[in-house]
């Protein structure tokens, strides 16, 4: 069965708050890398075996719209999954939710561009491509 989406949880520490007590901006695009890869994962392949056959997903664009902050010790459920899939790109679209209210404190989405060892675009791999699954949005 392929996989639609893949969720991640991650509790928010102490090192991760800024002077206001909220989640730092930058730590968000943490987690949708550890989001990403995970899914990944749970298709069928790992990321180190992604490069082990010679090819690199890149981060080419990356868009987040923050709507309420992530404090210190919050449980947060990143939920991600692919938006669009072309030949030598990837879309993937996150929702980061407060795990135990719902509510939404994160939209985003990376473009992630096919790169050879070389670090040249390249298409992404046909075993690869067979694992990523576009989707709608969730409602």
């Amino acid at each position: 069965m392929p996989v639609t989406h893949s969720d991640t949880v991650a509790r928010v520490n102490y090192s991760e708050i800024d002077a206001m007590g909220v989640v730092y901006h930058s730590r968000y695009a943490v987690w949708l890398d550890v989001a990403r890869t995970e899914h990944l994962r749970q298709a069928g392949m790992t990321y180190r075996e992604l490069e082990a056959m010679g090819f690199f997903l890149v981060v080419g664009d990356l868009t987040m719209r923050y709507h309420r902050p992530a404090r210190y010790d919050d449980l947060v459920q990143v939920r991600c999954w692919v938006r669009e899939l072309a030949s030598r790109r990837v879309t993937f679209a996150y929702r980061l939710t407060h795990a135990e209210t719902g509510a939404l404190l994160v939209s985003a989405e990376t473009r992630m561009l096919s790169l050879n060892h070389k670090f040249e675009p390249t298409r992404l791999p046909a075993e690869v491509a067979a694992l990523l699954h576009p989707v709608g949005d969730p409602a």
